[in-house]
């Protein structure tokens, strides 16, 4: 009996804290049992835009943990993992916190996490091009253009589909994240590893980024076709 009552207490959370967002990732399973585990123990007083704060000063803390690395040692690029633990926690959870307290600003919170994430990526961004050495600052220009083009991406998706999702397919925030660490953990041991590592994703994200724009305008283009044959 009080095993089919957690059950149907995990059931209630997600419906009410999920309802807003479709995920695709590989970790969704694994990140909605943490965040259904977290939501009922934040503090009263910390509020969703409270945690969008902490999200923010998590992606400070990345960018003074590239500072660091570049002008004392590369073991201060450990914050950086730290930094991304709490850039999660208050990204996961401001707009989650919100359903699940039953206090909504759909297009607030929408506005928010955008404005948000964007100022984070930036933050994240300008770290590395102050970290990175030998004219491949490139790098993280196209790193924050990339993933930039990856959010509008998902805004058109937004707008055509009416079906808001953050992921691309099975890669999504979170995935990205553990891959940061990944990279940053192994700078640290094998330093100018970072240089070939991060260009690595943005090719990734650039070929990520062009299959899900042809997928785009096929979308567009069939909700285009199915307006005109309901107008006629």
């Amino acid at each position: 009996m009080g095993k089919k009552t957690q059950v149907e207490e995990y059931s209630a959370i997600v419906q009410r804290a999920f309802s807003d967002r479709k995920r695709t990732n590989i970790l969704k399973r694994a990140e909605q049992l943490t965040i259904v585990f977290l939501l009922p123990k934040v503090p009263e007083f910390i509020s969703p835009n409270v945690l969008t704060l902490i999200g923010s000063l998590g992606s400070g803390l990345i960018f003074l943990a590239f500072v660091l690395g570049a002008y004392v040692t590369d073991w201060y690029l450990l914050l950086a993992i730290i930094g991304l633990i709490i850039n999660w926690l208050g990204d996961s959870l401001d707009g989650r916190l919100a359903y699940y307290r039953n206090i909504p600003r759909r297009w607030y919170g929408f506005a928010l996490d955008i404005i948000a994430d964007w100022i984070g990526i930036v933050l994240i961004g300008f770290g590395y091009y102050i970290y990175a050495k030998n004219g491949t600052q490139i790098v993280a220009f196209a790193f924050v253009a990339l993933y930039g083009w990856s959010i509008i991406i998902s805004q058109l998706r937004y707008k055509i589909t009416n079906e808001y999702s953050i992921d691309s397919g099975f890669v999504g925030p979170t995935e990205l994240r553990f891959i940061i660490a990944l990279i940053l953990i192994i700078e640290i041991l094998f330093h100018g590893s970072i240089t070939y590592l991060a260009g690595l994703i943005t090719i990734v994200l650039f070929v990520i980024n062009t299959i899900d724009s042809v997928r785009l305008l096929k979308l567009g283009d069939l909700r285009d076709k199915n307006q005109d044959r309901y107008v006629q």
